[in-house]
């Protein structure tokens, strides 16, 4: 498997509950919106309580590899998700599932993270995280119809705009995203 990138490390192995939630919220304060906190734990109690700390504190719980005795456990700090959104064409979940129903060639553009979508994401999604879409253009096909997916609607919002800007013109922003999506998932 390759491996998930994060933006910090955080090395909890050998604490026992509580300290590695107590560890993993100071290194949280010390994060950037967005930026993903890898959590390395032997506490077998501790996928239950950070998925439960990171819920109850607006933070997303991504997921958690189990590599024998440790634990990496992915978590994304809260972003302000009130900030407006201004891309013109939205479709919502439901829109998106018919459009996969009935045409087999829609292109999903995942904007998430790799953690993110390495845990759940939409069969045959295109994974292209917001921060490397400006260098990465070219591997979509500005003729397609496109629907940008992230969390929320947020990310997939600007990422609409930026390939709005570069000239791609069937671009659809798909609000509320994966964090309400009922289709097919796959991942690990």
């Amino acid at each position: 498997m390759n491996s998930i990138k994060s933006d910090v490390l955080l090395d909890a192995k050998g604490l026992a509950c509580p300290m590695p939630i107590v560890k993993t919220k100071k290194a949280m304060t010390g994060l950037e919106s967005g930026q993903v906190l890898e959590i390395q734990a032997t506490d077998k109690g501790s996928k239950a309580d950070l998925k439960a700390w990171a819920e109850s504190s607006g933070h997303q719980y991504i997921g958690t590899v189990d590599e024998g005795n440790v634990l990496k456990h992915f978590l994304r700090k809260a972003t302000d998700e009130d900030s407006e959104k201004r891309f013109s064409r939205v479709i919502n979940n439901e829109e998106l599932l018919l459009k996969l129903s009935s045409d087999s060639k829609a292109l999903i553009l995942d904007v998430r993270e790799e953690a993110e979508f390495a845990f759940r994401h939409i069969p045959n999604a295109i994974s292209i995280p917001l921060g490397e879409l400006k260098e990465r253009l070219r591997e979509l096909d500005h003729k397609s119809a496109i629907y940008v997916v992230c969390r929320t609607g947020s990310r997939s919002d600007m990422a609409a705009q930026q390939l709005a800007s570069a000239g791609f013109i069937n671009v659809y922003n798909v609000v509320p995203g994966m964090s309400k999506w009922i289709g097919e998932t796959t991942g690990l």
